[in-house]
């Protein structure tokens, strides 16, 4: 059964069961299934061709829900923008994939308005909260079309969402998860217990809806029928003060955010004894934090491991096994069912038992491929086996302990940033010569980014001046904390920059070579 399937199915089942709330509405399944099927309808109208993409460029708001489950029906995928970047990374994105539509939120009017000429593809912008007067109003031209399910057959290999992820080169890739994958990878979550909820329970999703975790924790509860509290960003004390006045079951954060949770000063005086899980993935977490969190939070916890091109699943730990006498917090858990795991060294061949090589993984729940990378999809899936690039080690009982990245990604604040994307801007700046960007410890964000520079010859830039420069080029959260100078960059003899050997004083003392 497919998303839309399922989707009608509970518009018949529980019509007047609360869907989302949001900035104090409540939207039941019958009143977002019928906007979804006004906006799947409204797509045809306008003539999108059968699995065009349907860019979305907006802080979470339940009209992503309309779009996703509503475009899933017609035929089309939703492209997920994250609205973090810069308006030049978006204009390339939109360019990349070839979007015709455009839906955008009002705090990225100007972004867009900047980039619009660029804009190859794009045939049709529609404003998400009106008052624009070049663009289409969504409200308006959602209302106006038919409330009935889109006459649409779909298809198993049709995509459903497309995810952008960054490539080692620093170029975005665009992954094509399927209506098939996704039913496979729905199955799996309920089957392994992650999500095997029924409509008593509450979520609440702080987490993006750009990211696949966004998306999981959100999309797949409410097809159990469950309900949903969604905020544009995260705030911890308006989070905590939902937890205990909504009675909140299931909640997905970072480590980052959990920590930052605990550090609310009225933490401790609300009551959250209706909360089951907290899940969390990203990173792993920390003792003291983990041991903080279970005393306040008095919940299981339960940490997901995955990526983009596997719709987020390869292994869970579960709630036992964040005991501190288990001795299984360094670990990712144990593949889910239906998730088969090999680790190999460079040859591709299966290594011994605590020996770190690379995950490798095979499922139902695979990407279809990077959008127009045949290359790239090529390396990454080969015979079947994801490619994860990480490394790890698998124990006698089948745990899985990550130890390093095999290539290069940071992950500052759940947020994944690639060397290449920072070394490509800061390139560019007149007084560098040369420059590596590697990922430290950082207490609050997992990792932060440092960039090591080697300044041109009578250069006097300053590491503020780096900065800044930066900030006007890319990202905020791709833009390095930090900068040290250096002579020279430590490289090998076909010119690869070492980057082992300038994290290692960071790292040093420590297990795991990632946070």
């Amino acid at each position: 059964m497919f998303f839309a399937d399922r989707f009608e199915q509970l518009q018949q089942t529980q019509s007047e069961h609360t869907a989302i709330v949001f900035a104090g509405e409540k939207i039941t399944f019958g009143e977002l299934a019928t906007r979804a099927w006004q906006v799947g309808n409204g797509l045809l109208e306008l003539g999108v061709p059968r699995q065009q993409r349907v860019a979305h460029l907006a802080k979470n708001s339940p009209e992503f829900f309309e779009i996703f489950f509503g475009a899933a029906a017609s035929g089309h995928a939703t492209a997920g923008l994250n609205w973090r970047l810069a308006g030049p990374e978006i204009e390339q994105l939109l360019n990349y994939t070839g979007n015709q539509v455009l839906f955008v939120g009002k705090d990225f009017y100007a972004t867009v308005e900047a980039i619009e000429a660029n804009l190859k593809s794009v045939e049709h912008i529609i404003a998400l909260d009106g008052g624009h007067d070049r663009w289409l109003d969504y409200q308006t031209w959602r209302d106006r079309q038919s409330d009935q399910r889109p006459q649409v057959t779909l298809h198993g290999d049709d995509d459903i969402l497309l995810l952008y992820t960054s490539g080692t080169t620093g170029l975005p890739k665009g992954v094509q998860l399927t209506n098939q994958g996704y039913a496979n990878a729905f199955q799996a979550f309920v089957e392994t217990d992650i999500l095997a909820v029924d409509n008593t329970a509450v979520f609440i999703n702080v987490m993006p809806l750009f990211h696949v975790g966004g998306i999981n924790l959100t999309v797949l509860p409410l097809l159990r029928g469950a309900s949903l509290h969604l905020f544009p960003e995260f705030e911890p004390t308006r989070v905590l003060d939902t937890l205990e006045r909504e009675k909140i079951t299931n909640a997905l954060f970072v480590p980052a955010m959990i920590q930052m949770l605990l550090q609310e000063p009225r933490v401790r005086e609300r009551d959250y004894s209706q909360l089951r899980y907290m899940y969390y993935g990203a990173s792993p977490i920390s003792e003291s934090v983990l041991t903080e969190a279970v005393a306040v939070f008095g919940c299981q916890f339960m940490q997901l491991y995955g990526a983009t091109e596997n719709y987020g699943l390869i292994s869970k730990l579960p709630p036992a096994e964040h005991a501190p006498e288990r001795n299984r917090l360094r670990s990712c858990g144990k593949p889910v069912v239906g998730a088969r795991v090999k680790i190999v060294d460079g040859a591709g061949n299966e290594v011994p038992t605590g020996e770190v090589g690379e995950i490798l993984l095979q499922c139902d729940w695979i990407m279809k491929s990077y959008w127009n990378k045949p290359e790239s999809t090529a390396e990454t899936v080969v015979d079947g086996w994801y490619h994860t690039g990480d490394a790890a080690s698998l124990d006698a009982e089948g745990y899985l302990y990550i130890k390093d990245r095999v290539k290069d990604m940071i992950i500052t604040g759940g947020e994944n940033v690639y060397p290449a994307e920072v070394e490509n801007a800061l390139h560019s700046h007149p007084e560098v010569a040369d420059v590596a960007v590697i990922g430290v410890p950082d207490a609050k964000w997992g990792e932060a980014i440092k960039a090591v520079v080697v300044l041109a010859p009578g250069a006097k830039a300053t590491a503020d001046d780096i900065i800044a420069y930066a900030r006007t080029r890319i990202a905020g959260f791709k833009v390095p904390k930090s900068i040290d100078f250096i002579a020279a960059l430590p490289r090998n003899p076909s010119g690869k920059i070492l980057r082992r050997e300038l994290r290692a004083p960071y790292w040093e003392g420590r297990e795991r070579q990632v946070s």
